[in-house]
């Protein structure tokens, strides 16, 4: 998803040093967010289910179902991270259709790729 201008204008950023959780699977959701430089792997247990980079997102799936985080988000390189919390999250697919059709090209994007990867470990592909 090509959004790195709308990372780079977002109002919170942080940085995350190597090796540190952004979220644990099972954690309650209330936040997405943009990588703007970085990278970081979506675990499912110790399996890598994803490596991400720069004009990524992750996160966004919980702000969508209201479910608990279902993978564990953690950061392979030094990271910085535009910070999207719920309300925002709202306004910019309320204001923004190019932004909403970004989420859901991310969100078909990764499970075209889990399809890929875990659908032939289940003799499926």
């Amino acid at each position: 998803m090509a959004t790195n201008s709308l990372f780079l204008n977002a109002p919170d950023h942080r940085t995350v040093p190597a090796g540190e959780v952004i979220y644990s699977e099972g954690d309650e959701a209330s936040h997405m967010y943009g990588i703007v430089s970085g990278a970081i792997e979506l675990r499912k247990g110790s399996v890598v289910v994803a490596m991400l980079g720069p004009d990524d997102v992750f996160g966004e799936r919980a702000l969508i179902d209201h479910l608990p985080r279902n993978v564990t988000a953690v950061a392979v390189a030094e990271t910085a991270l535009a910070d999207i919390d719920r309300r925002t999250f709202l306004f910019l697919v309320h204001e923004s259709p190019t932004f909403a059709l970004g989420i859901m090209g991310a969100l078909a994007s990764r499970l075209r790729d889990y399809d890929e990867r875990f659908g032939v470990l289940q003799g499926d592909g």
